[in-house]
């Protein structure tokens, strides 16, 4: 039953508030963010926030199910009484707010956001917010952070549990990162608040709070697994048999892909994975599916996308043209190399979306005659690239050509 002092929404009114709250409680947040918390007929949160905010509640106090219901059904139920939701600092970044977001207008709900863990870190520090990379690790693959381990760059990163911090150093050390230093700051802004700081590699701290950031001031070894920007990287940073699109193709395939934000690229014989990992290195927001029918080359896919730090690159096992049917609708296809089954090509050019590009490479008389007639018959560019690299003869050197490769490059028109 709602609070006797609850009022009716008013037409138009949002029913919905979510609030940002931190380690320091009512006291961090503004009039207007208490009075959604005390007004509501029900207020959902977890069991620390519903504690933090608890002397504010006048409503029914709702901690949320566990497992925890990611699409938010236990709030949506109640759409029409005076609801709040509290989360941990800015709710719409990496928060809660952005999965209520998905099920509702911004007519039906008012944010109330306050500093973000990352903010909070940043002040203690005296970093530059915006200098630095940012990631959360919270209930997501540590793996993420690979493609962040850079020299001399500045990270911050939010873990999920008391644990993180020292998984995070053994992942660094593993890597050739041991002597980055890593500074563990727990319990942001609230009375429990603890700074700490080490290098991975002597990493040794106990009893850290489940509630931590750690700050990384990365330095590399020599033999650091630094995963550079731009296109073709080198061949052996990839588990592969052979099967792999070698550097220099990869560099041109990429950029003729010409990879846009938040895109979906389907890599049709997928081999190593390289071209979908890349394609997903070029920004956070990039998808990739991996199509592949053998399975020890399926389960190197999925070493490689653990290591590259891309493991949301998604493997579809089975042979094309079949295993395509039902796949949402690409933005880019690339099909490379030896060759590939009847009915494949078509099946690609139909499921691309208008607009969108397919790059198909040949190395084979077979499939080279497939991408001869595909482009007499819809046009697009043809491009023989061929490579040759300096190799022992002997006692001497001399230059060993690579098996050339036939690109053809096609856009499919907008409707």
């Amino acid at each position: 039953m709602a609070p006797e002092s609850s009022s009716p929404l008013l037409s138009g009114e949002p029913w919905l508030s979510i609030v940002g709250i931190g380690e320091d409680g009512l006291a961090g947040l503004g009039e207007l963010a208490r009075r959604a918390i005390s007004d509501a007929d029900v207020v959902f949160g977890g069991k620390r926030h519903l504690e933090l905010a608890a002397t504010a509640i006048r409503g029914e106090a709702k901690p949320w199910p566990q497992p925890f219901d990611s699409a938010m059904q236990a709030v949506l139920a109640l759409k029409g009484r005076k609801v709040c939701v509290l989360a941990s600092g800015d709710p719409f970044f990496f928060g809660v707010g952005v999965t209520l977001a998905r099920h509702l207008s911004k007519q039906e709900y008012r944010a109330y956001p306050t500093s973000s863990a990352f903010s909070l870190a940043a002040s203690r520090l005296g970093w530059a917010l915006q200098e630095i990379e940012t990631v959360s690790l919270h209930g997501r693959a540590l793996d993420l952070i690979r493609p962040l381990l850079h020299p001399s760059r500045k990270l911050l990163a939010l873990t999920s549990d008391a644990d993180g911090p020292a998984l995070l150093a053994r992942l660094l050390t593993e890597n050739g990162f041991g002597m980055s230093r890593l500074t563990v700051l727990e319990a942001l802004g609230g009375e429990r608040e603890l700074i700490r700081s080490t290098t991975a590699r002597d990493f040794s701290l106990t009893g850290i709070d489940p509630l931590n950031v750690v700050a990384l001031e990365v330095q590399a070894e020599a033999i650091a697994r630094v995963l550079p920007l731009g296109f073709g990287l080198a061949d052996d940073l990839f588990e592969h048999d052979g099967q792999i699109t070698k550097r220099e193709i990869r560099a041109v395939t990429l950029s003729a892909l010409s990879p846009r934000r938040g895109e979906l690229l389907w890599d049709i014989g997928a081999g190593s994975g390289s071209i979908g990992i890349e394609w997903m290195l070029t920004h956070p927001s990039m998808r990739a599916m991996a199509i592949e029918h053998h399975p020890e080359r399926a389960a190197r896919i999925r070493r490689n996308a653990q290591s590259f730090g891309v493991p949301a690159l998604q493997l579809i096992e089975g042979r094309a043209p079949e295993a395509l049917a039902g796949l949402p609708k690409p933005d880019a296809i690339f099909l490379g190399g030896g060759g590939s089954g009847d009915g494949v090509l078509e099946a690609a050019l139909a499921a691309l979306k208008p607009g969108g590009r397919l790059v198909a490479n040949a190395v084979t008389l077979e499939m080279e005659q497939v991408l001869l007639s595909a482009h007499a018959k819809w046009g697009g560019s043809l491009t023989r690239l061929s490579v040759d690299r300096a190799e022992p003869v002997g006692r001497m050197t001399g230059w060993r050509p690579a098996m050339p490769v036939t690109q053809w490059i096609f856009s499919k028109p907008e409707d």
